[in-house]
Formats: C-alpha cells, sequence, structure tokens
C-alpha cells in the first residue's frame, strides 16, 4: 500500500480550464495497446486504483486524475456539474495528447464517462474510446439504494458546509465502510488514506456540493445511460455483487441491454472492489483488456 504522500509524488497539479488539477501520468512498461485512462468515483480519488496501477501499466500508458473538488486537486466553494468534470478530462485527454483511449470507470466516473462516450458519438469528444471496462456505478438510477450519508447530504443545500462543520476522518471512514461487503478486510491504514484525501484542503466542508451529482444523473440519465449501452466500443463489466448502493441487478441490466458485453461477477465484494478485493479485481481487469 502507498501513502497518500507517495501517491502524490506520482503524478502534478496542472492547470486544466482554470482548474488546478493532480494528474498522474505512466508510462507503459511495454508499450503494446492504447493508453487507458482511468475516472474514480465519489468521494474518493485517483488513490483507489494504487493496488491496479502495475495491472494496467504493464502494457498501456495509464493516465490518472483527480476531478475538481477532489483528491488532490483544487477544492473551491463553486457549483460542480458532471458536465464540467467532462469538460475537465477531455482537456486533461487533449494537453497529453491521448488520441485513442481504454476507458476504465468507477461509481461517479461511469456518469463522466457517460458523457464523455455521448460526446464521442456526437463528434465533439477530443479523442476516441476504443474499448471500456465499466465497475459499480449508479447507471440505472431506479435501482439505487443510497446510504444514510448520502441521503443526508442530499438533503442539505447546495453550499460548502461552514468552517468546522465539515464531515472529518472518522466520519469519512464510518460512510466508506457501509459500501463494502461485510467481510471485507480493508485495513484502517488505507480506509484512513482514502478518507484523507476526500477531507483535505476543505474537502469535507465542500460534499453537499459534490453530491449534486445525483440530481444531475437523474435529469440526464437519458443521454449518459444511453451512451453507455450505444457506445459502439467493446464492453467489459467488473462488479461487486454485494454492493448495497450499486446493486447487482445494475451490471445485471446493463449486460443484457449490450449483449456482446462480458460480465466479470466479483462473489462478496462490495461497492469498491478496487479496494477490497484487489487480487481479484486486478485478474478480472487484466482478462478485460487484454
Amino acid at each position: 500500500m502507498e501513502t497518500v504522500e507517495e501517491w502524490a509524488q506520482r503524478g502534478r497539479v496542472r492547470p486544466l480550464l482554470g482548474h488546478e488539477v493532480f494528474v498522474i501520468d505512466v508510462p507503459a512498461v511495454s508499450e503494446e495497446a492504447e493508453p487507458v485512462l482511468v475516472l474514480h468515483g465519489f468521494p474518493t480519488s485517483s488513490y483507489d486504483w494504487q493496488h491496479a496501477l502495475g495491472v494496467l501499466r504493464a502494457r498501456r500508458r495509464v493516465v490518472l486524475l483527480d476531478y475538481p473538488g477532489f483528491g488532490l486537486s483544487a477544492k473551491p466553494d463553486m457549483a460542480y456539474s458532471l458536465f464540467m468534470q467532462a469538460d475537465v478530462v477531455d482537456a486533461c485527454a487533449r494537453e497529453l495528447g491521448l488520441t485513442d483511449v481504454a476507458l476504465v470507470t468507477h461509481d461517479v466516473g461511469d456518469s463522466i464517462g457517460g458523457e464523455l462516450l455521448a460526446r464521442d458519438i456526437d463528434g465533439t469528444l477530443g479523442f476516441h474510446v476504443t474499448r471500456r471496462v465499466l465497475t459499480n456505478g449508479s447507471i440505472y438510477m431506479d435501482l439505487v439504494q443510497l446510504t444514510d450519508g448520502q441521503k443526508f447530504l442530499l438533503s442539505l443545500p447546495d453550499e460548502a458546509l461552514p468552517d468546522g462543520r465539515g464531515l472529518n476522518a472518522d466520519g469519512t471512514v464510518a460512510g466508506l465502510r457501509v459500501t463494502f461487503a461485510p467481510d471485507s478486510h480493508v485495513s484502517d491504514d488505507e480506509l484512513h488514506n482514502l478518507a484523507d484525501l476526500v477531507i483535505r484542503d476543505g474537502g469535507g466542508r465542500i460534499l453537499p456540493r459534490l453530491i449534486r451529482y445525483i440530481e444531475e444523473r437523474r435529469v440526464h440519465e437519458g443521454r449518459w445511460t444511453g451512451a453507455i449501452e450505444s457506445h459502439p466500443s467493446p464492453v467489459q463489466i467488473i462488479w461487486g455483487d454485494m454492493d448495497p448502493v450499486a446493486v447487482w441487478p445494475m451490471a445485471e441490466r446493463v449486460a443484457q441491454k449490450r449483449p456482446d458485453a462480458k460480465l466479470h461477477r466479483l462473489d462478496g465484494v462490495g461497492h469498491y472492489p478496487m479496494v477490497e478485493s484487489p487480487v481479484r479485481f486486478n485478474a478480472a481487469l487484466e482478462a478485460a483488456l487484454a
């Protein structure tokens, strides 16, 4: 397990569309395929993918970033939108010279990825998605089971919490743990690293602003879910079947809509398969990108 400081040293902050965005750009050990672009979930960061980095970079260049408001990126008090996050991802890819990418997404990254796929279909994206790996995320809103913590954040106004009132480390750890499978064995150190990246630099105060993406997801479900279902690139689905939020029937529905997709079921794994069961997740990821 890497420390947060070690992870921070892997990348640097880049100015993108007026935002200070943490980006990791790792060259392939043996470049045999198109680069992979990784999009992380809410409320965490690219650090979620630390255990998968070795598998990803074995034959591919790997690009990861923390969206504005997340992780090691700047966290201004502002209104956030998945359209804006997609703009930033597109700008990052353009700056790094990415033309064809394998897109790997998780949680809110599935929705941001849906907007990128819609733009690719429309011919307005700065790069082309050649293949996809989809992991646990809220693709069909009628199936989503929000946690009590998510419901509470959504009940708050779309504004930053007062100083000293933001979510702290213990509350963040608790909020993450309830999304794991009951038998998951994620170390306390790793959980606290995940939480630290959520709350650092005032991140705990802006969670009521960031979680508005759920409302936005409902409004634009036709565009984003439609693109996830219809984009012509091959898609593989890796899903923890004990996810209490993005429940297993969601993965089954995607597979029904895309009968050409291969569905990898991770038995007894929750919402963060790359964190909860990295060995099994990496084996599925390696097979998906082979």
